[in-house]
């Protein structure tokens, strides 16, 4: 499918109905051992450090003047600890926190399939997806939603209005919608939902057509539908191709490589490097589209982490031009390890590296210089016309002639 989209960049509340999907750091597996000392030795009962934590928690919990649950006195204490770090991508989540979390990152939802952004009102549809039941309901864009079953939305918080549309499969919810002048009663059937994260259309621009393509996150299977939406466009007869990845957050590196291995045919794509981590470099995974179609990268500060390692990687190998503003400039990479109590650290445990061998963080975790474009175009999104796009369809055109 050439699914539509905005034509200005932002951050859209994604309930599937949409999901907003929080991945801030690139994720890696499976590896205990990586963890801190200092961080390590707190979960392990063994030690001293261990034996003393264990003895002030249950001193508080037999003698303090009030009832004090032990298991929320230990999550803040971790909570405290890792916030200690001063490092904005650390984390630790709570048993209940870490399951939202899940939740979040799943691709694979309940709800009725919109992308949505809070309004006064209540919550404008931004985007359907096809053959959700909100397509089937004949939802469309501007749509807006401002009752769910009694409760209005006027004034309520996203994520409120969010939590009363999603739902069991199979379950009924009835919205108030305002479609232009007049005002609608739906009941919609909740269904699973697989929220899209490429999306691609085929645009003219000075007589080429151009594969205007958007990826807005690195979950799991992100590549594989990035691909399939290269090759529509290809097969549409696309003959140069924009990358959109203002505003995508990053997500999983395999993911990362996946997205390059479409555009690089072989080679560096990124090297990690950590405390306790020998370098390691991922390669290419071959089957890559012709070199020979010209291709720009479209980023703004929004830009970050994996989708930074994707844009270094093909500047770098000097296979696409990179139009916009410069990116975040997030040098750095987490791990998301799960503990015993069903919560999980998200901690910082390396580096990672472009193929030239840039570092784009400002060294640790600090915010570094990023991906400088090759050519610089602001986006504005008060603008009515997406003068970034136009620059990345210009400058990719140029390349097709």
């Amino acid at each position: 499918m050439f699914a539509a989209r905005p034509r200005s960049p932002r951050r859209s509340v994604l309930i599937s109905l949409g999901v907003l999907v929080l991945l801030g750091g690139v994720w890696l597996g499976g590896h205990p051992g990586w963890l801190p000392a200092p961080l390590r030795s707190a979960f392990v009962d063994d030690s001293s450090q261990g034996r003393l934590t264990d003895q002030v928690l249950n001193l508080l919990a037999r003698d303090y003047y009030r009832p004090i649950d032990r298991n929320q006195l230990l999550d803040k204490g971790l909570a405290a600890a890792i916030a200690s770090l001063n490092d904005p991508y650390s984390h630790y989540f709570d048993p209940s926190d870490y399951r939202s979390f899940q939740s979040e990152s799943n691709p694979h939802l309940s709800g009725i399939g919109i992308d949505v952004e809070p309004e006064t009102q209540g919550l404008r549809i931004v985007d359907v997806f096809p053959e959700s039941p909100a397509a089937r309901a004949g939802l469309v864009r501007d749509d807006v939603i401002v009752k769910v079953g009694s409760t209005s939305l006027s004034r309520r918080s996203a994520g409120f209005s969010a939590s009363l549309i999603k739902g069991r499969p199979g379950t009924r919810v009835t919205l108030t919608v305002l479609q232009g002048s007049r005002t609608v009663v739906l009941s919609l059937v909740r269904a699973d939902i697989v929220v899209p994260v490429a999306s691609g259309e085929l645009v003219t621009y000075g007589g080429v057509k151009i594969g205007d393509l958007q990826l807005t996150s690195f979950t799991e299977g992100a590549g594989a539908e990035l691909r399939s939406q290269v090759n529509r466009v290809l097969h549409a007869g696309a003959r140069a191709l924009i990358l959109d990845m203002r505003e995508n957050g990053g997500g999983l590196l395999d993911e990362a490589v996946n997205v390059a291995s479409i555009f690089i045919p072989d080679g560096t794509v990124v090297s990690t490097a950590g405390r306790n981590q020998p370098r390691q470099v991922y390669l290419a995974k071959g089957g890559a589209i012709s070199t020979a179609i010209p291709m720009v990268v479209l980023v703004d500060h929004g830009t970050a982490s994996a989708a930074e390692i994707v844009t270094g990687a093909l500047q770098d190998r000097g296979r696409a031009k990179v139009v916009g503003t410069r990116t975040y400039g997030k040098g750095v990479f987490q791990e998301i390890q799960q503990l015993p109590n069903g919560g999980a650290l998200d901690i910082t445990v390396g580096e990672y590296f472009t193929p030239s061998g840039r570092n784009l963080g400002g060294g640790g975790v600090r915010e570094g210089a990023g991906v400088a474009p090759n050519v610089y175009a602001l986006s504005d999104s008060r603008s009515a016309q997406d003068h970034a796009l136009t620059v990345a369809e210009q400058t990719v055109a140029a390349q097709a002639r």
